[in-house]
């Protein structure tokens, strides 16, 4: 028997009840998930119990365990985070000047969390499972908190969003953050600059247009404090964070084990809540506007076609997306193929996501086209790529990855289990997602958004697992997220053997692991059903044979 086999979808019913079987759901209706046993349409195996507790419980305290171990290291972010940040006096962000703590127990602990993390998240698939059906209502509540709170404090694991926080300073100033890199902040707004990183003050950004308006805007409104700059930037990261929570929420509303995965998998992921919400990055933005955008032309069939109206939406959402970071240009491409059949809507979807583009690079100029290229044959530490020798092939280490990247695509897109077929978008654009960042040279754990947007809303499958594996071994890779390893030779030894051995070893794994899912075809993955609207369930008749992407 299977773990999916472990418990049976029939109708709720009791020996000492006798009431009709339609009048039965009312009760769990009403109970929102609060009795782990009482949902729709679910008759538990009481056998199967204990099966669903122990993992349950241990997916609890290990996400709890990680979620408090991060929030206490931003609590004291100033000990051991460079560079330190001058805080208003009023707040926002908010740190506590009084505690101090050794940036070896802080280093020490981050790793344990990103453990637990991972374990945590884990076990929760395993539990949902097999019919885990814990108290949603107060499981999103806890973790809003938890995302509220980490909003509105400094950014820890990592110093892109000061990073970010300089180019809307620069733009601010009248100079173009494409030509003009931070440290010229450093002569001309010199209590500015004194919060910029060294280590990429010659850095001109590599964000997109969209991105720079927004790093503009939080530059505008948090005035000449870059740390009130910081702290707009990171509350509209949660903002975005919390819109993928809420869309996935929607959407699976009414099928319980998928929603608790999707929740698992996104909102109380602690990997992913710090990478995004904790360092600020901002491919949670693009992530939203991607999403959203696959899912504005609707639950569609031959019956049921995707209107102008709703292509021409959904491609200046991707348009966005992919404005903010050009990696998300996959999203359209999985569009288009999902609208391949469809002459009229493939068009006005590409006008749209042009809409979106062209007048944005045009603004900015060529060196906003330039910063494209700008990581071609660049390989971040823990890339696999470095487990070879680059220097035989680094002035062609773009075309290989891009060779290897799209015969990735390709098994994917003929390999990957089957998805909602009313949202045939979806499908080609994770395939698309998951083939770029397994194969491509320069990667971060935060780049896994963008995958992990789409997962949420696919079947349960072994690829849940080896998502979670990869960004695992990305994260330990990158924490705590300073510029130089922790001190000391015991945890200095312990970076270095992370970074340079233990990380490309498991990414290189993931990816052959994948090769290998897709050719035996071993993904055990639940049947892929329909998901509802936003705003209702989706009506549409089922797809023609020929019509599944």
């Amino acid at each position: 028997m299977t773990d999916s086999d472990s418990v049976r979808l029939t109708p709720l019913t009791r020996p000492d009840q006798t009431q009709p079987e339609q009048q039965q759901p009312d009760r769990a209706e009403q109970s929102d998930g609060s009795d782990p046993l009482v949902v729709i349409g679910y008759q538990p195996d009481r056998a199967a119990a204990p099966r669903t507790r122990v993992p349950g419980w241990v997916a609890a305290a290990c996400i709890g365990v990680s979620l408090a171990i991060m929030v206490a290291a931003e609590v004291v972010r100033q000990d051991w985070q460079y560079p330190p940040l001058r805080l208003p006096a009023g707040g926002f962000p908010f740190d506590a000047t009084s505690v101090h703590v050794s940036i070896k127990v802080v280093a020490v602990a981050l790793w344990l969390a990103c453990l637990l993390g991972a374990a945590g998240v884990l076990a929760g698939l395993v539990a949902a499972r097999r019919g885990a059906r814990p108290p949603m209502r107060l499981i999103l509540i806890l973790a809003g908190v938890v995302i509220g709170v980490l909003a509105v404090l400094p950014p820890g694991g990592s110093t892109d969003v000061l990073d970010y926080a300089a180019y809307g300073r620069l733009l601010l100033l009248g100079h173009n953050p494409y030509v003009v890199p931070p440290f010229f902040l450093h002569v001309t707004d010199q209590g500015f600059g004194s919060q910029v990183p060294w280590r990429w003050q010659f850095q001109v950004s590599l964000y997109g247009p969209v991105a720079t308006f927004e790093q503009y805007a939080a530059a505008r409104v948090g005035g000449d404090s870059a740390s009130r700059v910081v702290f707009w930037l990171k509350l509209w990261n949660a903002l975005g964070f919390a819109l993928v929570a809420y869309v996935a929420d929607r959407m699976l509303r009414s099928d319980p084990a998928r929603r608790l995965r999707a929740h698992l998998l996104w909102t109380l992921n602690p990997l992913l809540v710090w990478g995004l919400v904790a360092a600020g990055h901002l491919d949670v933005l693009a992530a939203a506007a991607g999403l959203l955008g696959l899912l504005a032309v609707g639950p569609w069939s031959p019956t049921a076609r995707p209107t102008v109206g709703r292509a021409l939406a959904a491609g200046a959402l991707v348009g966005v997306a992919a404005d903010i970071k050009i990696n998300y240009i996959a999203f359209g491409v999985g569009l288009a193929w999902a609208l391949r059949r469809r002459p009229a809507a493939i068009l006005a979807a590409g006008i749209g996501g042009l809409a979106v583009l062209a007048p944005t690079y045009a603004w900015f100029g060529s060196p906003a086209v330039s910063a494209l290229f700008a990581r071609r044959n660049k390989s971040t530490v823990d890339s696999f790529y470095r487990l070879t020798d680059l220097n035989a092939y680094y002035p062609y280490l773009g075309e290989v990855a891009v060779i290897l990247a799209i015969g990735m695509a390709l098994l994917l897109l003929a390999r990957l289990p089957a998805g909602d077929p009313l949202r045939p978008a979806l499908r080609p654009a994770l395939a698309l997602s998951v083939a770029w960042l397994v194969m491509w040279p320069y990667q971060l754990p935060w780049y896994d958004a963008m995958a992990f947007c789409l997962l949420v809303l696919y079947p349960a499958s072994r690829l849940d697992w080896l998502l979670m594996i990869r960004l695992t071994a990305a994260t330990l890779a990158n924490t705590p997220g300073n510029p130089l390893p922790p001190p000391g030779p015991v945890l200095g030894k312990l970076d270095q053997l992370t970074v340079h051995t233990l990380a490309p070893g498991v990414l290189l794994a993931c990816a052959i692991g994948l090769v290998v899912l897709c050719l035996t075809g071993y993904w055990r993955a639940d049947p892929p059903g329909t998901l509802a609207g936003l705003t209702g369930q989706a009506r549409a008749a089922p797809l023609a044979a020929g019509d599944l992407t």
